[in-house]
């Protein structure tokens, strides 16, 4: 499973998420949207940060832990 973080300088919202996935064992990739606008494109995010996962946007914003724990250990 590819875990990414879309985040921005300056985000504490993603620091939150970071920190959810750090503690539920989930291993992820930080990309800065404002290095690869690319990916702005390919996910249209308003707020950061948006959660991808296995190629596709999941979350925007800082989800529940809950429908973190639902979408990784089902």
């Amino acid at each position: 499973m590819k875990v990414q973080i879309l985040t921005a300088p300056g985000c504490s919202n993603c620091t939150i998420l970071e920190k959810m996935l750090t503690e539920l064992g989930i291993s992820y990739e930080l990309i800065d949207i404002t290095l690869n606008p690319s990916y702005l494109e390919k996910y249209p995010i308003f707020t950061a940060p948006g959660l991808v996962i296995d190629k596709k946007l999941e979350f925007t914003g800082i989800p529940k832990i809950a429908e973190l724990e639902k979408r990784f250990f089902k």
